[in-house]
């Protein structure tokens, strides 16, 4: 059985994190999606739990998703849950020389491969920093193109 692991922050979670999720899902027998709290990225806008929930309510029709919240090492998750593949998404070719270091860095020290699936160009532009600082300033109304249903709908609640 091929297993994937997609971890990130997810704070909140996208239509660009949905695409990956759903490209994997195609690839693999089992997609983890693992919310973390990334402590580089500063104060959460939503707990690991409300994000977990809302990645859960976003990916129910992907019966083989599912989550796994974390606060370790993603190389030791991975070993943990016996995943063959870290999965990363890349919006653009920036994305793609941290991302490849972190990757050589998983393999080298843990040997766990990573599988890089870019995001279409309708999903590139969107970042969870951007779709934060829209809700947070007014605009949580407006960027129900770039999230899930359910996320937008915790966005409202949080800033309306």
């Amino acid at each position: 059985m091929l297993k994937a692991l997609f971890p990130g922050s997810f704070d909140p979670f996208h239509n660009g994190h949905l695409e990956i999720v759903e490209a994997a899902s195609k690839l693999f027998e089992e997609v983890v999606v693992a919310p973390m709290r990334n402590t580089q990225k500063g104060t959460p806008l939503f707990t690991l739990e409300e994000r977990k929930q809302m990645i859960a309510d976003s990916v129910v029709h992907l019966p083989n998703v599912r989550l796994e919240a974390f606060s370790s090492l993603v190389v030791d998750l991975a070993r943990e849950l016996g995943v063959d593949v870290i999965i990363k998404g890349l919006r653009v070719a920036s994305d793609a020389e941290s991302e490849l270091l972190q990757a050589q860095m998983n393999r080298k020290v843990a040997g766990i491969e990573t599988l890089f699936i870019p995001c279409s160009s309708e999903s590139s532009f969107i970042a969870s920093k951007y779709v934060r600082d829209f809700a947070r300033f007014g605009g949580a109304d407006r960027i129900g193109a770039t999230v899930p249903g359910p996320v937008l709908v915790k966005l409202k609640e949080k800033f309306t």
